[in-house]
């Protein structure tokens, strides 16, 4: 789950990264090569032909994860894979019956050139829908607009990691900041992200603290002996330190940005704002499939991560992630909630409050930094939840 807003280039490589540094390299075990869908679907037949494309292409912003595991949930029985391209096209199912159309995963990240999803969206028309955060959307809506339709995932992973050893005491990135400042310690992130101009601007963390050299290893935070603190996703991070650094093999401790008042909805399934007229009639019937393979997934996540991780096999271009990850992000997104129903009661909704608090907080960030967002945006401009149904819930 990694839009380059809050993951730049290299931040997926931590994961790869961090086992070559334990000196055990593995893809993981599984040869699986399809989803039979959801499984534990109560949905009926759906038919997506005729008012959908008859590919539904979908552009993610990272290699094969279980953060993304809503949308291989959705891929039918043996699907074909381009591993040049790293592509996998197969049967959109719900329920594991088919919808009369065929599904697109793309993936992103070293895939399209470390391109932002709104970026190749613009570049290649045949794309459907996208992986776009609330604040890229906003960093780019003057010129690259496009507007959310689903956001499958409630809460964004984002988080901030530190030693529970070395900092016993520390309870939130707050009490981290303080403690880093008195012991000399500094955080490593990708310089650019928003959330940490933010986290400063708040008065949350001091800039003396911030050290935005981060480049995806764990080689600097595991010399630094649990001194410094370190960005992270709470999908990840955490079970590869403690099980897949051999260098640190133990646990870390983090909260998560979204708990620090940055509330942005992280890959929101997004169309470009021009063509939401057109693609309507698709997505009144797509977007409620999507959300049920949403809760299917959270609720039995074990097929869809084995075509994950064989996808990771074959596509073979350095991104390390076996079952073991796998399990575990699943396992968090269950346990923090990171995928849950919205303020109503429903799968996918997004709250106009939470985007106005993004469009307040990160206006001034990118506007300083020379991407000033469309003059005058609104919530509206940035999401609808026309779409979905109220039906699919938890």
């Amino acid at each position: 789950m990694r839009s380059l807003s809050t993951r730049s280039a290299a931040a997926g490589i931590a994961v790869a990264a961090a086992v070559a540094l334990a000196g055990c390299a593995s893809s993981g075990g599984s040869t699986a090569g399809s989803s039979t869908g959801a499984t534990g679907s109560s949905a009926g037949a759906v038919n997506l032909s005729g008012v959908c494309p008859a590919t539904v292409v979908v552009q993610t912003d990272w290699n094969p994860e279980a953060d993304h595991g809503h949308l291989y949930e959705m891929v039918g029985p043996n699907p074909t894979v381009d591993a040049a391209k790293k592509t996998v096209t197969g049967d959109l199912v719900v329920g594991g019956k088919p919808t009369g159309v065929k599904i697109q995963i793309r993936s992103g990240g070293p895939a399209i050139g470390y391109q932002s999803v709104t970026q190749q969206m613009y570049t290649d028309k045949s794309i459907t829908l996208g992986y776009v955060s609330t604040d890229e959307a906003l960093q780019n809506s003057a010129k690259l607009p496009t507007k959310a339709v689903f956001a499958e995932t409630n809460i964004s992973p984002q988080m901030i990691m530190w030693d529970p050893a070395k900092y016993p005491s520390v309870t939130d990135i707050k009490s981290l900041g303080a403690a880093l400042s008195k012991d000399g310690g500094v955080i490593r992130y990708f310089k650019g992200a928003a959330y940490m101009s933010y986290l400063e601007g708040a008065g949350i963390l001091p800039a003396s603290v911030l050290d935005g050299s981060y480049d995806g290893s764990p080689a600097k935070f595991v010399t630094a002996q649990g001194k410094d603190g370190q960005q992270g996703f709470a999908t990840a991070e955490p079970y590869v330190y403690q099980n897949e650094v051999g260098a640190w093999k133990k646990p870390v401790k983090f909260q998560l940005v979204y708990d620090t008042g940055y509330p942005i909805y992280p890959e929101a399934m997004s169309v470009r704002t021009a063509d939401e007229q057109s693609l309507a009639p698709c997505l009144k019937k797509l977007i409620p499939v999507m959300q049920q393979a949403d809760v299917d997934y959270v609720k039995n996540p074990a097929t869809a991560n084995a075509l994950i991780v064989s996808l990771v096999t074959q596509y073979n271009n350095g991104w390390v992630y076996d079952q073991g990850v796998a399990d575990f992000a699943a396992k968090q997104i269950k346990d923090l909630k990171l995928v849950s129903n919205g303020t109503d009661g429903y799968i996918g909704e997004m709250d106009p409050t939470r985007v106005q608090k993004v469009i307040d907080i990160d206006t001034p960030i990118f506007t300083k930094g020379g991407i000033a967002p469309k003059s005058g945006i609104t919530p509206a401009d940035l999401y609808t939840n026309a779409y979905l149904s109220k039906s699919v819930t938890f």
